[in-house]
């Protein structure tokens, strides 16, 4: 209980309470203390102002909210649907950068994301069968979209905002190969302060729009000592580092209309998929570059030390970045079929005295630009085979 009062006292501090925001949405308010208990609406009325027009700090209200959670087992109280789903409607013309409520500090509802998806379908024709996902360097594969209706993250509701250098923020509907796709130039880190269900938020939005594939790439250091920088990793299985440590994209309650709730990830990435694209670097010319392997996540955003990689290699992991695993956890989780490639943009070292330079952000970037063209062109095949797969028919 006192973690809880802490976590939400941490929150208000940061923002000043706010309590005119309060009383601007009191139906919202009155809706959520009539889902708490008389103990939980004293909480929340000391402890909480519901805002509708102002941010709250995501970490504190997340950490705040974990700690109320286990501090009360509070499950009801905390879930408030009545409450959130009032707040919601309460709080629509809020900035979309803005938390509209307390639920979305941990998750999206299936309403809200419908509502993302009825918005982008709204403000384009296409219908996108394929959804991409570009890495650090690699956001030029949507400059060989044709047909593109372009949305910046800031303006799609509810919708974070991508922070860091080499990816553009943006969601763009096109043609690629003649087939309707939509491609995410940039994507949301764990590092940014984000939860892991918040990163991969637009997997869902994918699903909802009509998309059947997931098509992931990522910049990565190397650990396998036969990749050689500017290398291609075909993603074959993954170590969820961040779920080993209890985190995950679908932790909270679980909407069936996504997904089950135990989903498997024994075959996350489909087969058939890594045969075509290893045919396709054939053709291309390109099949020394091209290897298969297990790709890990970790939080970030800082880069592993000497003891971590060779944890890593132990555990039989080739590559290792800070993003696609949660969006393949949620990918499958609703029934996308999934493939997804590494870049490699830079080789981890193996011991203390190696004369690998150290792993820098500006690295990757720039080995991103120099092998783009290359990664489009794979992409851009893989499109058209699935294309042409009784799969996408």
């Amino acid at each position: 209980m006192t973690g809880y009062k802490n976590g939400i006292a941490n929150g208000t501090n940061g923002h000043g309470g706010e309590v005119n925001g309060q009383t601007k949405n009191a139906p919202a308010y009155t809706a959520i203390e009539n889902s708490l208990t008389k103990r939980q609406q004293s909480l929340v009325k000391d402890d909480y102002h519901v805002k509708g027009d102002v941010a709250f700090d995501e970490m504190n209200l997340w950490n705040g909210k974990l700690q109320y959670t286990n501090g009360i087992n509070g499950t009801n109280g905390v879930n408030a649907a009545n409450g959130v789903n009032s707040i919601h409607h309460n709080s629509k013309e809020s900035p979309p950068s803005q938390i509209s409520n307390f639920n979305d500090v941990m998750s999206y509802s299936y309403e809200i994301i419908k509502e993302i998806a009825d918005y982008l379908l709204e403000k384009t024709s296409i219908r996108p069968k394929i959804g991409v996902i570009c890495g650090s360097g690699l956001n030029s594969l949507a400059d060989f979209l044709t047909q593109t209706d372009a949305f910046p993250y800031e303006s799609i509701p509810h919708f974070p905002i991508s922070t860091v250098e080499g990816h553009v923020g943006r969601m763009v509907f096109g043609y690629l190969e003649g087939v309707p796709v939509m491609c995410m130039q940039g994507r949301f880190h764990y590092y940014e302060g984000y939860p892991l269900s918040k990163c991969s938020m637009p997997v869902r939005v994918m699903k909802l729009v009509g998309c059947t594939h997931l098509l992931a790439t990522n910049a990565a250091g190397g650990l396998n000592t036969k990749f050689k920088v500017g290398d291609i990793m075909l993603v074959r299985d993954h170590v969820n580092m961040m779920g080993l440590a209890g985190n995950s994209p679908l932790q909270g309650p679980n909407d069936p209309r996504f997904g089950p709730r135990f989903p498997p990830m024994t075959n996350a990435y489909d087969k058939e998929l890594i045969k075509i694209a290893k045919k396709i670097s054939v053709e291309m010319g390109i099949e020394k570059n091209i290897h298969q392997g297990v790709y890990t996540c970790l939080g970030g955003p800082n880069y592993e030390t000497v003891a971590e990689l060779r944890m890593l290699r132990t555990l039989g992991v080739d590559a290792v970045g800070m993003s696609t695993v949660h969006e393949v956890i949620t990918a499958r989780h609703c029934d996308l079929t999934v493939f997804a490639f590494s870049l490699i943009t830079n080789k981890c070292p193996s011991d203390y005295d190696s004369d690998e330079d150290e792993a820098n952000h500006e690295e990757v970037v720039s080995v991103g630009k120099q092998r783009q063209n290359l990664c489009a062109e794979l992409m851009c095949k893989m499109v058209r085979a699935i294309n042409e797969s009784p799969q996408c028919k």
